[in-house]
């Protein structure tokens, strides 16, 4: 949807008459914030019930990208935290997720994935541990609520949707913004993937160095308790010298650093070896889900990067390889910073993997040589999400 009408935004919004909403305000909720948005003219989608901007006027899909990797960005995302809490909440996460949530601290966040009795993978996400007994899981695209319900039966554990919304501010001046945005001191420690409780503009947030690009950057946790306006208008604020303002980033970066895509890179039916993500797989813990069947299952990887010289592969099962087919393209664009096309791909033959040449059918319609990569396409340790490299590009010649 462009240009978006009010009447739109009246099934989306609270209305003035007592906060009346229509029947499909919890079918395409908006984001707190979302009045940062609508002056770009922002295009959204549905994702997790929820609106999620995929693009907006004013600033090509390359410009973003640009302001991702030398400045920093502003992004109301649609992940859905769920709320997982009481005695038995640890247990019940140990049976849906693939690794050990015991070694997951208060005050840290963790990858976990979740899988069938199959060993496909169900959905992935960030758990932050906010106390022995309470963790909130920012889930991709789908509902693990219901199936986190039907495997606690019995169990001593509430799992709710708390009604909290995720915003991500990420680039080299990320932290800068939040030591400017906060009222008192700024978290010390605040490694990657660590939590902790802020304020900013007098609320009590719960901040994360987490986020979808594998850049240097933090996540904020806005609950209905929270005034998320004023706390907007103070992130805002503190990123105005940085050139902070709301952004819809395409799939580049997150291709670029291997960061899959529920729904698209995986489904239930792939598993996490097929799908790059076996490291995620902890055998030592007691049973969980899927257990069984991943024990004997294959653990050769069979997703890879794509570089595509002069072109972006086109979505679906168009790979090729002398002729005969050879897997499909789960992902794909334009990278500014590789000058090339970029993709995750899933290749049929599990031998094959970094360094095999592909014909790949392109959106212009022709038929390019490409080649697999592996996963990052770079930063292969995760250094600059770290905080150990500050890695600015320059831009090219073109662009400056």
């Amino acid at each position: 949807m462009s240009d978006p009408h009010p009447d739109l935004l009246f099934a989306v919004l609270p209305l003035d008459d007592g906060g009346a909403q229509s029947e499909f305000g919890l079918t395409m909720a908006a984001h707190p914030l979302v009045h940062q948005e609508l002056p770009y003219r922002p295009q959204y989608t549905v994702y997790n019930r929820r609106l999620t901007a995929m693009s907006m006027a004013f600033s090509t899909v390359d410009e973003a990208y640009w302001m991702l990797r030398r400045q920093a960005i502003l992004r109301h995302t649609a992940e859905l935290p769920i709320e997982i809490r009481g005695p038995d909440a640890e247990r019940l996460l140990n049976l849906a997720f693939t690794r050990d949530i015991s070694r997951n601290r208060v005050g840290r966040c963790s990858y976990q994935i979740a899988c069938d009795d199959r060993g496909g993978l169900l959905l992935d996400g960030v758990l932050v541990r906010l106390a022995e007994d309470r963790f909130w899981y920012g889930q991709a695209d789908g509902d693990l609520s219901l199936w986190l319900m039907a495997l606690g039966r019995g169990l001593d554990v509430d799992i709710r949707d708390p009604g909290v919304w995720i915003s991500q501010v990420q680039g080299p001046d990320s932290l800068r913004i939040l030591e400017a945005a906060v009222d008192g001191a700024y978290p010390d420690p605040f490694r990657y993937f660590d939590a902790a409780w802020v304020t900013i503009a007098g609320q009590e947030v719960v901040v994360t160095r987490s986020g979808y690009t594998n850049e240097l950057g933090w996540e904020i946790y806005l609950g209905p308790e929270i005034d998320a306006g004023a706390v907007g208008d103070r992130i805002l604020e503190a990123g105005r010298e940085a050139g902070l303002r709301p952004v819809a980033i395409g799939g580049a970066r997150r291709i670029e650093a291997g960061l899959l895509n529920a729904g698209s890179d995986f489904d239930a039916t792939v598993t996490p070896f097929a799908a790059g993500l076996g490291a995620m797989v902890d055998f030592d813990k007691p049973d969980f889900v899927g257990k069984t069947a991943l024990e004997n299952a294959d653990r050769r990887c069979r997703t890879w990067g794509l570089r595509v010289p002069g072109g972006v592969a086109r979505l679906g099962d168009r790979l090729s390889r002398h002729g005969v087919p050879a897997g499909r393209v789960c992902s794909s664009a334009w990278s500014p910073f590789l000058a090339c096309g970029v993709a995750i791909v899933r290749l049929d033959e599990p031998d094959l993997g970094p360094g095999t040449a592909l014909d790949v059918a392109c959106l212009d319609g022709s038929d390019r040589p490409g080649k697999t990569c592996a996963l990052p396409m770079y930063d292969r340790s995760r250094d600059i999400p770290r905080g150990r490299v500050v890695d600015i590009p320059d831009l090219p010649a073109d662009v400056a």
